[in-house]
């Protein structure tokens, strides 16, 4: 079994089994868990084959938006990142075209109900819920719908704590947390209805939204929508990349932070903006090795804090290189990588191979904005927040999302206003960060001080906020500069704790590991041959499957993951009311005091022998199997329409409604010299996912 047992921030709390069958062999599933995650955590990676070619199929999205993971339950064809396991269910792989039942009886069908209501919020991340809380508080009655098991979003799987400001979005908290901080006060709102496990499934001409609500169908006709759907995820088009194992990073995070489901042993990770940083930071939590990631750029696009602290664990972070190849059988084996220039041209003999069983994609977001499309498209009052909008991160969404809460308010005819600090903030979440400074690290002789090495202008703060002596101050205005130390330290280490970007280093020069002891008698460090650090660790294994215990002798690496030397474990700090992270006690030599900022837990890895790289035709349109050679023929032929390709090829006819292939083919038009903005793009029209006929025409059984 593929179950995480042990983390260092999850709870892992037992839950019931229940038992179901895969093609006849008997499994077993916690209750409540979705079918792809049961499979995998079975050992079960190919869910089926296709029926164009037999390739096999797996779980890549996890959100919905593809149909990889399609099963049979139950002789029902469902996507099954999308279907909860019920108890005795008969799970088949998808082999060619399911049969259509027999049964020709004329059914009962019955009007579809209409619900009207003052507001209607499409998508219960942070954004629609944030709206949501502040609709509520002024009175506005409405109806949030989301089409997972529970409120949150990607908050739900996000185990960090989060950057920002306390006040207005949370800061310093994990994003699990902050889902259920988000959910337990909309709940005790009674005007603001809740509908989970009902997907929006299109926009129509009469004002009224087409909802699922969990297996009928309704409309809701609101006053005001506000779509705050989140987004998808990106992908590329390389030869393997459509086999089992490549899986975006959302659904890599679902399987791991959610689900506690170990998908692989090891993982290649291409992307480096904070998306695909941060996930491989998830993996190593969960006990799965990182053995590198590339990024296409010549810099990691994500914050620089959290490039950092993979590197200090001992992950190698490969810039201006692309994945351009993945092999293996049912599933991925090895990934091979390329250097690129600044043109991202691939630059041919730079090739690197490395043996992995995963590679998680990171490279990017797509708003989905459908829904808001074809509500401008009908004249409805409309809005939209968070990723809906513009990507950014879980603040900003949470921020922009109060934002247009008080905007729908207003249009209720609530009089309210909108705060120019929440503008403010909105604004500088949204920025990139800035440029990375040179740091000056200074020592406070004899004493105990902390030492933070924030070295890049990101809006945070929570570090200012907890120090109990009011020693930790911003070195300028706002929220966005950079914080320094200047007072007295008591040693409480709660800036080491609250850190999101595991910046903050204690170190305490009177303590040396002979004398450790207040209680000694002794006079501290007298003559300096070591200093004691507390630093954050969170976690519990390093990977040759040791683990870590006091009076070890680590790697000890500086802040940009350079190593330092070595260092010895003299015991761990529990943090009570700390969101779960330890603290690890380290002596080190006296010198390196000032240098080191954590441990390295795994060696980097060394490439594999390279594979042969021949030429191959990669897969751009997953749902049909429709290749790059196909569509570039059609471009070349002077084809400038993608209904066209649509047409005569099926690209973007599939499940998905084109929404991942549509950016790889405008890419290729590119590639041809086309410019994509003379390109017609694909006509969507509802419903937004795959719907039974029956719910349509409301047949009741």
């Amino acid at each position: 079994m593929r179950r995480i047992t042990q983390h260092p921030i999850l709870p892992v709390i037992p839950k019931g089994e229940i038992a179901f069958t895969f093609n006849g062999v008997p499994c077993t599933a916690r209750e409540g868990e979705v079918i792809s995650s049961a499979l995998i955590a079975n050992g079960i990676d190919v869910f089926g084959h296709h029926p164009r070619d037999a390739a096999p199929q797996g779980l890549y999205c996890a959100n919905g938006q593809c149909a990889h993971c399609m099963v049979l339950a139950d002789g029902i064809p469902v996507k099954a990142c999308m279907t909860a396991v019920m108890r005795g269910m008969e799970v088949k792989s998808c082999e060619g075209f399911p049969s259509l039942p027999a049964d020709d009886s004329l059914p009962f069908m019955h009007i579809i109900p209409t619900v009207e209501t003052q507001a209607l919020i499409i998508g219960g991340g942070p954004a629609g819920v944030s709206a949501a809380l502040e609709l509520a508080a002024y009175g506005v009655s409405g109806i949030l719908v989301d089409d997972k098991q529970r409120l949150g979003g990607k908050l739900t799987l996000q185990t960090h704590r989060f950057f920002g400001s306390r006040k207005e979005c949370y800061a310093g908290t994990r994003g699990t947390d902050i889902a259920m901080h988000l959910e337990e006060e909309l709940r005790s709102y009674e005007d603001m209805q809740v509908w989970l496990n009902s997907p929006a499934i299109g926009v129509f001409s009469g004002g009224k939204v087409g909802i699922l609500r969990q297996g009928s169908y309704i409309f809701v006709k609101p006053e005001i929508l506000l779509v705050a759907a989140g987004a998808r995820e990106r992908t590329i088009a390389f030869p393997g990349c459509d086999m089992p194992g490549v899986i975006g990073a959302g659904a890599f995070q679902t399987l791991v932070n959610r689900d506690l489901v170990r998908p692989s042993e090891r993982v290649f990770i291409c992307g480096g903006g904070n998306v695909g940083l941060i996930a491989g930071y998830h993996a190593l939590q969960a006990g799965i090795d990182v053995v590198g990631l590339a990024e296409a750029m010549p810099e990691c696009g994500g914050y620089a804090v959290h490039l950092y602290k993979l590197k200090r664990l001992g992950v190698t972070v490969f810039t201006s290189h692309t994945v351009v190849r993945a092999d293996g059988g049912n599933r991925v084996e090895s990934v091979t990588i390329r250097e690129v220039d600044r043109e991202s041209r691939q630059i041919p003999g730079t090739e690197k191979t490395f043996n992995a069983d995963t590679l998680l994609i990171a490279v990017g977001l797509n708003p989905v904005n459908e829904l808001y499309g074809k509500a401008k498209e009908y004249g409805m009052k409309v809005l939209r927040a968070g990723d809906a909008e513009e990507i950014s991160e879980a603040s900003a969404a949470m921020v922009n999302g109060r934002i247009q809460g008080r905007i729908m308010a207003r249009e209720a005819g609530v009089f309210c206003s909108v705060p120019g600090e929440w503008k403010q903030l909105s604004a500088l979440f949204m920025r990139p960060p800035g440029k990375r400074q040179t740091l000056h690290l200074t020592s406070v002789l004899g004493t105990v001080y902390p030492v933070i090495r924030c070295d890049q202008e990101i809006p945070c703060n929570p570090c200012v906020d907890v120090c109990p002596n009011r020693a930790i101050r911003m070195g300028g205005d706002g929220i966005t500069a950079l914080p320094f130390f200047d007072g007295e330290c008591s040693g409480c280490a709660r800036c080491v704790l609250v850190c999101p970007g595991l910046a903050i280093v204690l170190v305490d020069e009177r303590i040396d590991e002979r004398h450790p002891d207040r209680s000694t008698g002794l006079p501290y460090n007298k003559e300096k041959k070591t200093a004691r650090l507390t630093l954050p660790f969170e976690f519990t294994f390093k990977f040759t499957n040791e683990v870590i215990k006091t009076g070890d002798v680590v790697v000890t690496t500086g802040f940009r993951g350079d190593v330092v030397g070595t260092g010895r474990v003299a015991g761990f700090r529990a943090s009570p009311g700390g969101g779960r992270r330890r603290l690890m006690l380290l002596d080190v030599p006296f010198s390196s005091r000032l240098s080191v900022a954590g441990v390295r837990i795994r060696k980097p890895e060394e490439p594999a022998a390279v594979l042969s790289l021949q030429e191959d035709d990669p897969v751009v349109c997953r749902c049909e199997r429709v290749r790059k050679r196909e569509i570039v023929g059609m471009i070349r032929s002077g084809c400038r329409d993608m209904n066209q390709i649509k047409a005569v090829l099926r690209a973007g006819m599939g499940a998905c409604g084109g929404r991942s292939c549509t950016q790889l083919i405008l890419a290729l038009f590119k590639e041809e010299g086309i410019d994509p903005d003379t390109v017609t793009l694909p006509v969507y029209r509802p419903p937004e996912m795959e719907t039974p006929l029956k719910l349509l025409a409301g047949v009741k059984e």
